[in-house]
């Protein structure tokens, strides 16, 4: 959907129902619309800009660096507009948030743009929770970065620190053939009721946020604070026959330290009519009191709430929350904050390429990465993204693609892909063609290659280990491998650089965290494995953690016996998790038990106490975390 990546307007200022009591949303002046009824319905474009937001930070920025700011209140500050202090010195991750994962090929043009001026890598990062990051920033460049984004309708506003982060959501939602309804539209308004919303400015801890049309799970609505299932009931008003839309709504979930999946708090809250929007408040009210939670922000996550006291206490207190006076003064009507996306499908082609010589290697193509939608003739291509990278000249070619072959928007994954939507079938192959070009022309997402991985200590203040490193090292290996076992390419591996699981280790079939192993004065970096995690197929577990720890170097060959055991042990039809359900966590344990035996420092051993693409001897160097801040 093209006319608004192409109309220019100019700065307007307009009064936002999303924004708080009161708030006032200044347009940026290029690229982004000033019309709010229009902006509704413009994919990409959610959360409202305001001009005077840059400002600020360059003017706070500046007086930080003159030292006119202590450290501890300027990091506040920049938290909430989505900019993370790294572990290298001087210089900050932008974390931009993509609701659902939603992106056109304008924002693709522009992070690709923004990255050539001012990221030294020369690369975006796509995570686990559907946003796209940029590291190793200085300071002064950031508000010159987030300006320009802000341009093009992208938002880090509210991206790190303890208020509601990005909202996920099923990628292939408005597509899919199995799900109740689109959710989209209902996600889009409460992200726009709760950006800046007073109550969750400064919360005890950051609140996640998840939205599934499907039973299918692939939000992964389990782990989330909140959640929302798509769910009917039939209307009892006689005079409006039919269903009513509503959800399924979830509270409590999370991995890290404590994993929980999240239980019930209501079976059913409706959507039209705000009532969803209005819930959630009063749990945001209840958890924005308890001062008890905020003594610890290690441990201040909505699930110890829920935990400590019960689900049954938590929807006793809504509802004594919903008789305050707070309720008749907030406008929960969702009408006029919906994304109605009307997605349009690219016209057909001239002429539709087909392949000469290379069949095989297309349907491997097909069989992976394309799923038909739910609308005839037309298909869901998912990119493999290795490692969640993506360089200036792969966002372009993205955005090229999406203008040539869709409706020129796309939405990112919790698997650190991307899904092309709305391709005509008979322009896979020309996709295809134009994906190899770029180098993500790759089969297997979701398969047992594309592994996940938070960056580690690539540039996260609290990371122990490289787990970007280790996740191309296990990469090369499955490659190497040649798995062909249709149940083994049905393994997912995820890695955490530490305990804390934005690599989701604890979903993974195979999840690895950093971890360490003193050996006199020296030490290995080192991983702790987990088995037996899902969050697809068999549905959502959290992995059992074995009792080893494995020298990150030694992880390939751990992995590699792991998966040829099992290719030569496993019963017909029996998933990865069957199996280990039936041989027991020891056994797979002993398959690997020699290599968690840690080596005699030497000139031989050398290599097992430096960690993956680095250089020097390993040392665990951690910083005081900025997400609890």
């Amino acid at each position: 959907m093209e006319p608004a990546a192409t109309t220019n307007h100019t700065a307007t200022t307009t009064a936002d129902p999303g924004a708080g009591e009161g708030a006032v949303t200044q347009l940026a002046p290029r690229g982004t619309l000033s019309d709010p009824e229009v902006l509704q319905h413009v994919p990409g474009h959610i959360i409202p800009i305001l001009v005077r937001e840059f400002d600020d930070f360059k003017s706070e920025a500046q007086q930080f660096l003159n030292g006119g700011t202590p450290e501890a209140e300027f990091i506040k500050f920049r938290l909430k507009q989505g900019v993370y202090g790294q572990r290298q010195s001087d210089v900050q991750m932008i974390r931009v948030k993509l609701p659902f994962g939603g992106v056109t090929a304008e924002q693709l043009d522009a992070f690709a743009d923004v990255i050539e001026k001012y990221v030294p890598l020369r690369k975006g990062h796509v995570t686990t929770r559907q946003n796209i990051q940029v590291h190793h920033m200085p300071l002064m460049d950031v508000e010159k970065a987030i300006r320009e984004l802000g341009e093009v309708g992208l938002s880090s506003r509210e991206g790190c620190g303890n208020t509601m982060r990005n909202v996920t959501g099923d990628p292939w939602a408005g597509v899919a053939t199995d799900e109740l309804f689109d959710m989209t539209p209902y996600a889009a308004a409460y992200v726009r009721y709760f950006v800046r919303h007073p109550t969750t400015q400064a919360m005890p801890r950051k609140v996640k946020t998840a939205f599934d049309g499907s039973d299918a799970g692939r939000a992964i609505s389990e782990i989330h604070d909140i959640a929302f299932r798509a769910r009917v009931r039939p209307s009892d008003d006689p005079d409006n026959p039919g269903e009513i839309r509503g959800a399924q709504m979830l509270v409590g979930g999370g991995t890290s330290i404590m994993p929980r999946l999240a239980p019930v708090l209501y079976e059913f809250v409706g959507l039209d009519d705000g009532e969803y929007l209005k819930i959630t408040e009063a749990v945001m009210r209840i958890f924005d009191r308890q001062e008890w939670l905020r003594v610890n922000r290690a441990r201040a996550r909505i699930k110890v709430f829920v935990d400590k006291f019960g689900i049954d206490e938590l929807r006793r207190q809504v509802e004594e929350e919903l008789q305050g006076d707070w309720v008749a003064e907030r406008d929960f009507a969702v009408e006029h904050r919906l994304g109605l996306f009307d997605e349009q499908a690219p016209a057909a082609p001239v002429s539709a390429g087909s392949p000469n010589g290379d069949v095989s290697e297309l349907e491997r193509f097909r069989a992976a990465n394309v799923a038909a939608q739910r609308q005839d003739g037309f298909v869901a291509v998912e990119v493999k993204i290795r490692r969640g990278d993506l360089s200036p000249e792969q966002l372009r070619g993205l955005a090229r693609i999406m203008r040539d072959h869709t409706g020129a928007y796309a939405r990112t994954t919790v698997q650190q892909n991307l899904v092309l939507r709305w391709v005509r079938e008979e322009s896979v192959y020309d996709v295809w063609q134009a994906l190899r070009e770029i180098g993500l022309g790759d089969p297997g997402s979701r398969e047992i290659e594309d592994v996940v991985s938070c960056p580690g200590t690539d540039s996260c203040k609290l990371g122990i280990t490289s787990s970007m490193g280790l996740n191309q090292a296990v990469g090369e290996r499955l490659s190497e491998m040649a798995i062909e076992d249709p149940l083994a390419r049905g393994i997912h591996i995820k890695i955490s650089g530490c305990p804390n699981g934005c690599g989701q280790h604890h979903l993974g079939a195979i999840g690895f965290y950093g971890a360490s192993i003193k050996v006199g004065e020296h030490t290995i970096p080192a991983y702790i494995p987990h088995v037996g995690g899902s969050f697809e197929g068999e549905g959502v577990a959290f992995g059992q953690r074995l009792k080893l720890r494995l020298p990150s170097k030694r992880i390939p060959d751990a992995v590699e016996r792991w998966i040829r055991h099992y290719e030569a042990d496993h019963t017909e039809g029996e998933t990865w998790g069957s199996y280990i359900g039936r041989v027991g966590t020891a056994h797979l344990e002993a398959q690997v038990k020699d290599l968690s035996m840690p080596a005699d420092f030497s000139i031989e051993t050398m290599n097992q106490f430096i960690d993956w693409n680095r250089d020097v001897p390993f040392q665990v160097i951690r910083g005081e975390g900025e997400c609890a801040v």
